[in-house]
């Protein structure tokens, strides 16, 4: 532990209002914050640096409460540095959301019955920044709320001017060292968007489809192949097989008729089949299916495109204009007229990648684009984490990231859209092909025009850890807050968002990684474990939360669901239990200030304190290690459980109860314990901020004076242990404890006076005995004392007098019948558990809630026997 770390301040106000309203607080402390820079980080200090970039969220999102979950756990750690002494950068920022961003402007010149095209490129971007002004960014006041100590000053948006020409500078020096290049490959292709997309924006579902079997070639050269997507059969350049597969040997190299066409195709042998599955043939349609185009290209297969960026067929015949779907039913029904059609199935439920934004199913789709080799990087990206520069955490995540970097495809970068950053290549009327870098002049002249694509959003957001910090220039603020220190993130974008950033980062950075640690966490889910999703009318806006129960609340949640890479489960009375945790800490502490708790002065030497005041010190340092071990090891969910059990349990149910009659009586004793109280109170404070920052604030400057508990020091074990104490006031908690659960067996209320006689004689307890007797609302014995009831526990005995307290032989009677029911129970259960017949034909749910009942009724038998000894004859 430490001592209060700020300059003397005058005595702190005991004045705290009776109860705890978060929506009067929070606003106020957090501008306050701001307002006096704590958050900001200065990058000429001498402190160790300890960075941390927010996961950039889109210009169009608003706070979720996966967003919550990240930010708390993140806001948790940069507290805690900085409370460490640490120069510390939280950066934030927002990314520009290509797709998103132009789909939400898009649809607002909708409703004004325009198009981007009857604007221009120019003029719609100019609408997109204008709206960006005006609408977006609402989550940077949503994360106020939340209370993220992010440092304001610095926030960066991926197409400000400075992470603009890092774009560019990265794309010239890909491009150059041959990494960059132009290629006609298979995208995925949203026919709405009229753009390709990457992986991430592809969202898989299951969908009723058909699978339809048909048959190509005539006579003893037939072979029948299966297609959910009937009309690329148009576009089919060969039929593939196993070479090993017996049944079709005689006709590889063999051409056979495409049904209505008047092509015939090769038959071709490739291992990529699978001779198990269906048929073991399948049609080969390299311009529209990823894996068809690999087998076209061993193979040397043409692509023949048939539809347009619309999915409309482009192909000559009797489909050309159609739409896709409205092709697939109609080249059906063609080939079942012609007799091709083997076998339908319908509906096949099937999975099926949709867009992310517009949700319209993904056509896979031949076209020419710009793609990063990935390859070497990847490499690099593998290796790091292999060699120990890098650890993710946790250590069984790294399979996962292993099985992404090593089997990386080339990365599609172009994407069909006006907003974003244009791709920097210019292209000439001979065919020239000039890259430009920032600061370069672009080539100009008849015949020159800039390539209209714009690049992927996750190339901007991949330099994020270093382009936030002024990369390419070489700023203070890069070679002090570069490489950051620890990347928290959801393990769902390890393979996209994470891999990206360790490929540019040590591709840029001369080989230094752009984290030391990557965190990853599970998603926020609802009760129940099921996925938040509208469809399932689950989803939860933190806000309202929030707005009902105070920030610290769902941030106190949050943080102890929180296991590394495991899913968290979240339901609105877990907070509303969390919203008690912070009015249990409020009233417990105006309690001790009413009471004289104090910090002012050294602590008092441990030969001045009681075995009390020394268990309760000798806890609390054995916590604040376990907590920096937790906190070490981004073990979010039991560091805040280990804080709320002590605080709630072991200060506020224990310790404050145990002093309450030292307090009461007065003197040293008291004044030590008060003093005691102050210390706890204030490690407790300090030790709880980083996850529950408002009450903890308020609370804290009442209780030390001090200027913010922001800018306080985290305490430090200092060493102190009393396993004496600790194993005193463990007797004591154990007989109290067990006498309460015995006055709640006889049914006295816990306010109820009884007499009774405590032998605590050369008993460490003896010094106990007013709060023991204060705590189980116990009486001096008195003339004419009988003890009725006897418990001994824990080499102490406990004598009762409850005969003017209960009707034993009216309480007798009452658990006789409880005792009859639960042994009728227990016989009808052992009855039907004994019935092979029954056995046989009850499904297992069943036989498991009989197996229950008897379970139930064994222990209420054994717990109503031992009610029953302990009472006295009537």
């Amino acid at each position: 532990m430490t001592e209060n770390s700020q300059q003397p301040q005058p005595a702190p106000s005991t004045e705290l209002p009776t109860q705890y309203t978060p929506a009067e607080v929070e606003g106020q402390l957090y501008e306050r914050w701001v307002e006096r820079g704590y958050f900001e980080a200065d990058a000429k200090s001498d402190k160790p640096p300890y960075t941390v970039v927010i996961p950039p969220p889109n210009v169009t999102g608003s706070l979720h409460l996966g967003h919550a979950f990240e930010h708390t756990l993140i806001d948790a750690l940069t507290r805690r540095k900085r409370m460490q002494g640490y120069e510390t950068l939280w950066q934030p920022g927002m990314d520009h959301a290509g797709i998103a961003t132009q789909n939400v402007v898009e649809r607002e010149l909708a409703k004004e019955g325009k198009s981007r095209h009857d604007l221009g490129r120019e003029a719609f971007v100019e609408r997109v920044w204008q709206w960006k002004s005006e609408s977006g960014g609402q989550i940077s006041g949503q994360m106020r709320r939340l209370g993220d100590a992010v440092a304001w000053s610095r926030e960066r948006f991926t197409m400000d001017e400075g992470l603009s020409q890092a774009v560019q500078t990265i794309f010239k020096r890909l491009y150059d060292d041959e990494l960059i290049y132009r290629a006609e490959r298979i995208i995925n292709w949203c026919p709405r968007c009229l753009t390709a997309i990457s992986d991430i924006e592809v969202e898989y579902q299951d969908d009723d489809g058909e699978l339809v079997s048909m048959k190509y070639g005539e006579g003893d050269e037939t072979i029948v192949v299966a297609t959910t997507r009937a009309e690329t059969m148009l576009g089919d350049t060969a039929v593939a097989v196993h070479p090993e597969d017996e049944r079709y040997k005689h006709l590889v190299g063999k051409l056979v008729k495409l049904p209505l066409t008047d092509r015939s195709i090769p038959v071709v042998a490739d291992e990529h089949v699978d001779p198990e599955f269906g048929t073991g043939a399948v049609k080969v349609t390299p311009a529209h299916d990823p894996n068809d185009f690999e087998i076209g290209q061993r193979h040397g297969l043409p692509a023949i495109a048939v539809m347009d960026e619309h999915a409309v067929i482009t192909a000559h015949g009797p489909f050309q204009g159609l739409d896709r779907l409205e092709a697939r039913s109609a080249i059906v029904a063609a080939l079942r007229a012609e007799g091709r059609i083997v076998a339908e199935k319908r509906p096949y439920v099937h999975s099926v990648g949709h867009c992310s934004r517009c949700k319209t199913t993904i056509e896979p789709r031949l076209s020419m684009q710009w793609w990063v080799k990935v390859g070497p990087l990847a490499k690099a990206a593998g290796d790091a984490v292999r060699d120990g520069k890098v650890k993710i955490h946790p250590q069984e995540m790294e399979k996962r990231y292993f099985d992404w970097v090593d089997n990386l495809h080339d990365w599609c970068i172009s994407r069909q859209l006006w907003w974003g950053h244009r791709i920097p290549v210019w292209y000439g009327p001979e065919g020239e092909v000039v890259c430009v870098g920032p600061g370069e002049e672009p080539p100009s002249g008849e015949g020159w025009y800039q390539d209209s694509d714009v690049l992927d959003t996750w190339f901007s957001s991949g330099l994020w850890p270093f382009s936030t910090l002024g990369w390419p220039e070489q700023t203070e603020s890069l070679a002090k807050f570069y490489p950051n220190s620890v990347l928290v993130t959801g393990y769902d974008i390890l393979f996209f968002w994470v891999a990206r950033m360790m490929m540019f980062g040590l591709y840029a950075m001369d080989g230094t990684p752009p984290f030391h640690t990557i965190a990853l966490h599970g998603m926020v889910r609802d009760q129940n474990g099921k996925k938040m999703s509208k469809s399932f009318g689950n989803v939860v806006n933190p806000l309202d939360w929030m707005d009902k129960y105070g920030s610290d609340a769902l941030r106190f949640t949050l943080a102890r669901g929180a296991n590394p890479g495991v899913d968290v489960p979240i339901g609105e009375d877990w907070v509303q239990g969390s919203r008690n945790f912070a009015n249990k800490i409020w009233n417990a502490t105006r309690f001790a200030l009413m009471n004289g708790a104090t910090v002012e002065g050294p602590l008092p030497d441990a030969s001045r304190m009681s075995s009390t005041d020394r268990w309760i010190l000798s806890r609390l340092n054995s916590v604040v290690a376990e907590v920096d071990a937790y906190y070490e090891d981004y073990q979010f969910a039991k560091l805040s459980d280990a804080l709320f059990h002590f605080a709630w349990d072991e200060v506020f149910d224990w310790y404050v109860e145990l002093s309450k009659t030292t307090f009461q009586a007065g003197g040293e004793a008291a004044e030590v314990s008060k003093r005691v109280l102050g210390e706890v109170l204030d490690v407790t404070l300090r030790l709880l901020h980083p996850i529950v920052p408002f009450v903890t604030e308020t609370l804290w400057t009442t209780l030390t004076g001090g200027e913010s508990v922001v800018i306080a020091e985290w305490p430090q074990d200092s060493g102190f242990r009393d396993a004496e104490a600790e194993r005193e006031i463990e007797t004591v908690q154990s007989v109290i404890t067990e006498v309460r659960r015995f006055r709640a067996d006889q049914g006295l209320q816990p306010g109820q006076r009884v007499p009774a006689r405590l032998t605590l004689a050369g008993s460490a307890l003896a010094a106990h005995e007013a709060a023991v007797r204060q705590l189980l609302r116990l009486q001096p014995e008195g003339d004419g004392f009988a003890a009725t009831a006897t418990l001994p526990v824990a080499g102490v005995e406990v004598a009762l007098d409850l005969s003017g307290v209960i009707d034993f032989a009216a309480e007798r009677k009452r658990l006789a019948k409880d005792l009859a029911a639960a042994e009728k129970e227990r016989a009808q259960a052992n009855a039907k558990l004994g019935n092979e017949a029954f056995l046989a034909k009850a499904p297992d749910h069943v036989v498991d809630k009989i197996r229950g009942r008897l379970t139930k009724a064994d222990e209420d038998i054994t717990r109503i026997t031992a009610q029953l000894e302990k009472l006295p004859e009537a």
